[in-house]
């Protein structure tokens, strides 16, 4: 009489502490996955790639996973978690020359430096929470001695309220918590430098569209993209707001008269040659 082959079976495989040990036959799908916390659909799709097999057979034939089977699968949820293709993970699990210790250490590595990055991530978080509501971390006085007796604080108020739900205000929120009051005043000095090139360049009769004209047309591009990425078609949109809304065109000219329009054009003609249409450029 043949002798059950279970019985050669030297014991229980490990488990993960806390689970049910697996047994001389292995686990089935359905319990393999309460397990390791898949889906069964997950475990036979692993199966049909050929990423995870069943290796163990019950007496009555049926394919069951060993302790082996399920440690590659933690080795392949691991994977998985960090980001890599299910092909890549078979590669890197089947490669001769790596060991189950190698695998390790190299899990270890992968999620330290997802970690780490993760980390960054909160400390961009931490930044923006660490903003003032406005994302302005000057308080009221410091704001009029660095930009100007005529400046208004409740401005920066205003602008959040209009648009504080957009990617753009986000970045000005992340970006304004990191600069100090020495940066804003090199910003509010970049500013008035540039409001002073504007009015002598419009005086000068510079016209759009000319290579000076292009030329101071992203120098203010890039002075608003220190606080938000400004493309050529947000650009457009902002020069049409200058002229539109009296408290812009009020500002630039009591910088010089006529300067508001001057500075639509400019901006407009810059636009252009960067194959945006002013007229129907819309806020990207």
């Amino acid at each position: 009489m043949k002798s059950d082959p279970r019985a050669q079976d030297p014991g229980p495989a490990l488990a993960p502490e806390g689970a049910e040990p697996i047994g001389p036959d292995g686990l089935t799908v359905g319990r393999t996955a309460a397990l390791v916390g898949v889906s069964v659909k997950s475990l036979h799709h692993w199966d049909t790639i050929g990423l995870v097999r069943p290796s163990g057979r019950t007496w009555a034939g049926y394919r069951v996973y060993s302790g082996d089977d399920v440690a590659r699968i933690h080795r392949v949820l691991v994977y998985k978690e960090l980001g890599f293709p299910l092909a890549e993970i078979g590669r890197i699990l089947d490669d001769p020359g790596t060991s189950a210790r190698d695998h390790l250490r190299r899990q270890r590595t992968e999620l330290v430096e997802r970690i780490t990055r993760l980390q960054k991530m909160v400390g961009a978080v931490d930044r923006m929470m660490a903003a003032s509501d406005t994302g302005m971390r000057l308080t009221p006085q410091e704001q009029v001695e660095i930009f100007g007796d005529d400046w208004q604080p409740s401005w920066v108020e205003e602008a959040e309220d209009r648009w504080g739900g957009s990617a753009q205000w986000a970045q000005y929120a992340e970006r304004a918590a990191d600069m100090t009051p020495q940066d804003w005043k090199d910003a509010a000095a970049a500013t008035h430098a540039l409001n002073a090139d504007f009015a002598a360049a419009q005086r000068a009769g510079t016209a759009p569209g000319s290579g000076e004209a292009n030329a101071l047309a992203e120098r203010h591009r890039a002075l608003l993209s220190t606080y938000f990425d400004c493309t050529h078609a947000m650009h457009a949109c902002i020069g049409r707001m200058y002229v539109d809304e009296p408290g812009y065109a009020e500002h630039y000219d009591a910088v010089a008269p006529g300067l508001t329009v001057w500075l639509r054009d400019v901006i407009f003609a810059n636009a252009a040659a960067h194959g945006v249409d002013p007229a129907s450029a819309t806020w990207e």
